[in-house]
């Protein structure tokens, strides 16, 4: 039983999802610390995944499925979708005598309930059909099962190709798992498994292509301690950003995609930064957050230019209607972004993305700050202290707002974003009534704050833009409208006075 195991009170699967291509898993048959595992003969698998009609078990984040193999017909039931890479979920198996699903093997389990109030019959959704190799190998201190699937998911509205190698811990550390992944990510580009098998199944099913999504809820429980608080917020941002990174790689290039690929990764670097006094002997929390930004700089330029493009250059257009080079000005802005785009895709598409992800994955999950005491500290004392000391530094760094300098604004708008991304990170762990309306209330206006700020901030890139996009001889850069920029000036001092004036929720 793995540390991870211990004390729990149901049985649990500690699994690290890693998605590649056929040609990949192909490649990783041959390599060194797999030989063992591609020698293995395969077995084919057919599983079948039930729910009800108006799909209650997906509702409650449960899946109920029914694996034969050799002549042996497995129903399991499993609770959680799992997080970024490491799936960590209660599951409960049972023999039946076929591939429908059994009342008797249900009960007990998390699914019993659901059903028992859906009051609907189980339909066979959709099937996977694998080639599965597993092989359990030796790794550091830890006995990890490694498993090579290969197949497709059989859906009435077609199948989808399935390639993924599953690393599970049947004894050891979390640890292993993850410096066990970096080897093999070393020669074979592997991406930290972002979605279920069933997950998989319903996309199919659904017809869903990958689209940019926004950051979802995250789930707290108000007892989580402040480490466990980290984890799921810091798995909740991989997340985002690896559904996102889909998208823009597979979808067609849409710059929503791009844009909440930076949003994950501001997220996860203010999440760094707010947590940070549970890292005060763990020096590689700052080492990540300083590489996120240096590996990720060419996304800003990106996602400057689609602003531009997309919002800037229009209202100046607007304002100056007889400029005769707002043209000429558009034609470079088109062209600098494909070539910042292609930047993207090349670092999207690099081991050293990969590597990274998994470096940060690896560290979230088993890093030595969960070792320190400071991670056990109660997560509600934890976040209202952290958000007090974001609440005084936007309020320091936003007064006299209206005659602040630009780079002086920069910073309140730092600071303000800080703030709410640390509310809507903590919101789960105050889910009183009173609580939910202030932080209604709150973020309103700390959403006004930021949007106002913002829009300042893109004017001021937009100054600086065209040294990029002009060639030297042409057209001069139109004026900006200074009566926009005074309205968002007062609008947003006004923004920060009614923040200022809202109870904070986390007392």
């Amino acid at each position: 039983m793995s540390e991870a195991q211990e004390g729990t009170e149901e049985p649990r699967e500690i699994e690290l999802k890693l998605e590649c291509d056929g040609p990949d898993l192909t490649a990783l048959s041959t390599h060194p610390q797999l030989k063992d595992v591609a020698a293995t003969e395969p077995k084919l698998l057919r599983t079948r995944y039930y729910d009800t009609p108006d799909r209650a078990l997906r509702e409650e984040g449960l899946t109920l499925r029914i694996r034969s193999t050799e002549g042996r017909h497995i129903q399991t039931v499993k609770a959680g979708a799992g997080q970024i890479g490491l799936f960590d979920r209660a599951e409960w198996e049972s023999d039946v005598p076929g591939d429908a699903p059994e009342p008797s093997a249900w009960a007990g389990t998390a699914a019993e309930p659901v059903l028992e109030k859906a009051g609907a019959p189980l339909e066979p959704l959709f099937t996977s059909v694998i080639m599965r190799r597993v092989h359990s190998v030796e790794f550091g201190d830890s006995q990890i099962a490694v498993t090579l699937d290969d197949g497709r998911i059989e859906t009435a509205s077609g199948d989808a190709l399935l390639c993924e190698l599953e690393l599970e811990l049947e004894r050891g550390r979390v640890a292993d798992l993850f410096a066990f992944a970096q080897t093999l990510t070393e020669t074979v580009p592997l991406r930290l498994g972002v979605l279920s098998k069933s997950a998989r199944g319903f996309a199919a099913l659904d017809r869903e292509v990958p689209s940019p999504a926004k950051a979802e809820a995250i789930a707290l429980d108000p007892e989580d301690d402040a480490g466990t608080v980290f984890r799921t917020v810091a798995r909740a941002c991989l997340r985002h950003l690896r559904i996102n990174e889909t998208a823009f790689l597979q979808g067609p290039r849409d710059p929503s995609a791009l844009h909440q690929m930076r949003v994950a990764l501001r997220r996860l670097r203010s999440a760094l930064s707010l947590f940070a006094p549970l890292f005060e002997n763990d020096p590689k929390a700052a080492a990540l957050g300083d590489e996120i930004k240096r590996v990720t700089e060419p996304f800003g330029h990106a996602r400057n230019l689609d602003v531009f493009i997309h919002d800037t250059l229009p209202v100046l257009a607007k304002h100056n209607p007889d400029h005769p080079g707002i043209a000429e000005i558009g034609r470079g802005a088109d062209e600098a972004r494909e070539h910042a785009y292609a930047a993207v895709q090349q670092i999207l598409t690099s081991p050293q993305w990969r590597g990274l992800l998994l470096d940060i994955a690896g560290w979230v999950e088993a890093g030595p700050w969960s070792e320190q005491d400071a991670a056990r500290q109660d997560g509600r004392h934890f976040a209202a202290g952290i958000l007090d000391k974001a609440r005084r530094r936007v309020k320091k760094r936003g007064k006299g707002l209206r005659h602040l300098d630009a780079h002086t604004r920069h910073r309140a708008r730092i600071s303000a974003k800080k703030l709410r991304y640390g509310a809507e990170f903590f919101a789960g762990l105050f889910p009183k009534s009173k609580a939910q309306k202030r932080q209604k209330a709150f973020g309103d206006a700390l959403s006004d704050l930021q949007d106002h700020l913002g829009a300042l901030n893109d004017i001021e890139t937009a100054r600086t833009l065209p040294l990029d996009i002009a060639r030297e001889d042409g057209p001069a850069m139109p004026e900006v409208d200074e009566k926009r920029v005074k309205d968002l000036l007062d609008k947003a001092a006004d923004a920060r006075t009614d923040l200022l004036d809202v109870k904070p929720f986390w007392h």
